[in-house]
C-alpha cells in the first residue's frame, strides 16, 4: 500500500506543472553521450511520450558529437584543430549529415515509434528550419580565423513544427480535408514526403488545371473508390482549392 500512495502523491505533485505546461512545446536536447548508453534509450522514449499523452508537445534536438568522430575515423578522417576549435571543410559536413540525418535522427524516431509514440524527424534543411551565417573564430591573441562551415543560427523557422502540430500528425491522426495552400507548405515543410510526395503533387497539379477535389485514397482496399465517394467519412484525404 505504501507504494501505491507515493505513486499518488508523485502524480499529484507533478500535476501543476502538467497544468503549466499543458499545450505548450518544449525543446528537449538529447546528447550524443546519453544516446550511447542503452540502459537510458527506453526510458527516454517513454518520457517523451509520457510528455505528449499529458498534452505537452516534445521537440527533440539532439547531438551525435561521439558519433560523428567514430565514423570519421572510420573512414580515416583526421579531424584538424585550430584554437581548441575543429574545422569543418565539405568532407566533414558530409559525414556530419550522414550521421546526424540519415542515422542517428532516424533512429531517434524509430525509437519513440517502438515505443508507441508517434515521431517524425526534421533537419535543419527541411522547410529552411535554421537559416546560419558563417563565423570566424577568434583566438585568444584577438585574431580572427576562419574554421571552415561552423556559423550561428540566425534565424529559426517554427513553421514546419507548427504544421505537424495542427495537423495532428503525433496523434496518429488521418487528415481528411486539406486545402490546397496547406498541401502546399506540408510539402515544403518536407511532412509530405516519401511515395506520397507525387500522389499530393499530381492532385495539386490537378486543381491547378481546374479540377474542383482530388481524392488520395488507398486503393488495397476493397471498394476503396466507393466507400471514399458515397460514405460520409471516407477512407483518404481530399484536396480541395
Amino acid at each position: 500500500m505504501d507504494n501505491e500512495v507515493k505513486r499518488v502523491e508523485i502524480l499529484m505533485e507533478a500535476l501543476p506543472y502538467i497544468r503549466e505546461f499543458r499545450g505548450k512545446s518544449v525543446v528537449i536536447k538529447y546528447g550524443g553521450a546519453a544516446m550511447d548508453q542503452a540502459d537510458l534509450k527506453e526510458s527516454f522514449a517513454l518520457d517523451v511520450i509520457l510528455l505528449h499523452l499529458v498534452g505537452i508537445n516534445p521537440v527533440i534536438v539532439h547531438g551525435g558529437g561521439p558519433q560523428i568522430g567514430a565514423l570519421m575515423k572510420r573512414l580515416g578522417k583526421e579531424p584538424s584543430f585550430v584554437g581548441g576549435m575543429r574545422v569543418t571543410d565539405e568532407e566533414t559536413v558530409e559525414i556530419v549529415e550522414m550521421v546526424l540525418v540519415g542515422k542517428i535522427n532516424k533512429e531517434i524516431v524509430g525509437l519513440i515509434n517502438l515505443h508507441g509514440g508517434k515521431a517524425v524527424g526534421l533537419s535543419g534543411k527541411d522547410g529552411q528550419l535554421l537559416l546560419a551565417r558563417r563565423r570566424l573564430h577568434r583566438l585568444p591573441g584577438g585574431e580572427m580565423v576562419d574554421i571552415g562551415l561552423v556559423g550561428e543560427v540566425e534565424r529559426v523557422s517554427a513553421e514546419p513544427i507548427r504544421l505537424l502540430e495542427e495537423r495532428g500528425y503525433m496523434d496518429g491522426k488521418r487528415i481528411s480535408t486539406l486545402a490546397r495552400k496547406d498541401a502546399e507548405r506540408l510539402v515544403k515543410a518536407g511532412v509530405i514526403d516519401g511515395g506520397m510526395l507525387p500522389k499530393v503533387e499530381s492532385s495539386l497539379r490537378a486543381l491547378e488545371g481546374g479540377t474542383a477535389k482530388a481524392h488520395i485514397i488507398d486503393g488495397r482496399l476493397p471498394h476503396a473508390i466507393l466507400l471514399e465517394l458515397f460514405t460520409r467519412e471516407g477512407i483518404g484525404t481530399e484536396i480541395v482549392l
